[in-house]
């Protein structure tokens, strides 16, 4: 049996290593920090920008955004000069950097907050707007590969000196749980072939969040069989990374991103797209008078043939038209009965009227809606004009 000494005694050179690994990581990052503190003191505004470009460019989040086309530049120049440029601002308008000079903060510690977590609040801000279900999509998968108890890591056993253990989530290699931990790996493109396939699931509209407006697109528990299924399919582990591409390849993502239209950016490479002119061409003006004159003429042979459906009597004739307008054109959608008290008829010579100009009215063929809108908005104005002004002002 080993005495408590020989134990501590063991364990003593363990924790000696871990203590040098990161009094060493430490040493290097302060090597490698830039000169905040004095660029501070000295308001040096050129050095901080070119400080805060360093750090954008060898971010290793901004550097995977870019490689995939999730971060678009406008300027083809430098490619990291519009996001140093926000990243500027966005620390000017917080006072951060007030706040680095009055808690006295070393290079390194600036630089590790600008870099882990200004920068990076910064960047999946701009990934959640541009690529939201995307977002939302990635961050679910990852959570249910940390949470469920169907997948487990598989980079975590190579050595005890606690490296893997502090490895950024996009690199860490996760599998099933009944898999061993020595099972292999593929490569990406073999694992692409594979998940091939499997099925796009269909999309679930349900809406969810705060405001109702997003769709769930799936659910927790198909999500999870839809990940048991990629790693079925590619029998092997793989980084989160390629992991989450590979099962978001198979869901039907949306991602909409509304852009202004008619912008000034003068270096965008992009199309350049010109709202469309909605004011009628001398064509459509044309083709309108035409449309007009062809309704006020259907309109004169409509009224013809009411006249002839009456044998040119005026009285008669003179009530169709009442019945024509309050049943048919006036904005007050009068009953039967109250057209008929309006009238003085009856009600079954009501219904007869309007028998015969329903008979009329199937007798016209337009070819388009908008030859017979047309017809109606002139048979209105042409019949206000010939009922009596106090039969209009009654039904009123």
């Amino acid at each position: 049996m080993k005495s408590i000494t020989q134990k501590s005694t063991s364990d003593a050179p363990v924790n000696v290593a871990a203590e040098v690994s990161r009094s060493t990581r430490a040493a290097e990052r302060a090597a490698r920090a830039g000169q905040w503190v004095e660029s501070l003191r000295n308001s040096d505004v050129n050095r901080l920008w070119s400080e805060l470009h360093r750090i954008v460019s060898n971010h290793p989040l901004v550097r995977a955004s870019r490689s995939a086309g999730l971060l678009v530049e406008e300027g083809a120049t430098s490619a990291y000069t519009d996001l140093t440029q926000e990243l500027f601002v966005q620390l000017l308008t917080k006072s951060r950097f007030q706040h680095y000079l009055d808690t006295a903060m070393t290079d390194a510690e600036i630089e590790c907050e600008i870099g882990q977590i200004e920068l990076t609040n910064l960047l999946t801000a701009e990934l959640r707007k541009r690529h939201p279900e995307s977002y939302r999509l990635a961050r679910r998968i990852s959570t249910l590969i940390q949470s469920s108890s169907n997948f487990r890591r598989f980079d975590n056993h190579s050595n005890g000196n606690g490296d893997e253990q502090h490895r950024r989530l996009a690199d860490r290699v996760y599998g099933l749980s009944e898999w061993p931990v020595s099972k292999p790996g593929r490569g990406s493109h073999e694992m692409e072939q594979r998940v091939h396939m499997i099925p796009v699931r269909q999309r679930d509209t349900r809406m969810v969040g705060c405001t109702g407006d997003a769709q769930i697109v799936i659910s927790n528990s198909d999500l999870e069989d839809l990940i048991i299924s990629v790693l079925d399919a590619i029998d092997g582990p793989a980084d989160v990374r390629s992991l989450r591409s590979l099962v978001m390849s198979r869901l039907p993502v949306m991602d909409i991103y509304l852009v202004p239209l008619g912008g000034d950016e003068g270096d965008s490479e992009g199309p350049h797209i010109d709202p469309a002119d909605v004011r009628e061409n001398p064509e459509q003006r044309l083709l309108r008078h035409e449309s007009e004159r062809e309704a006020a003429g259907s309109v004169d042979k409509f009224l013809k043939n009411l006249r002839a459906n009456v044998r040119g009597k005026a009285k008669q004739y003179n009530r169709m038209l009442g019945v024509l307008w309050h049943c048919y054109l006036s904005a007050d959608h009068s009953t039967q009965l109250e057209v008929a008290a309006t009238l003085g008829v009856s009600d079954s010579l009501v219904s007869d009227y309007r028998r015969r100009i329903e008979q009329e009215l199937r007798a016209l063929s337009f070819k388009e809606v908008e030859e017979a809108r047309q017809f109606e908005l002139a048979l209105r104005e042409r019949v206000r004009t010939l009922v009596p002004t106090d039969t209009q002002a009654v039904a009123v």
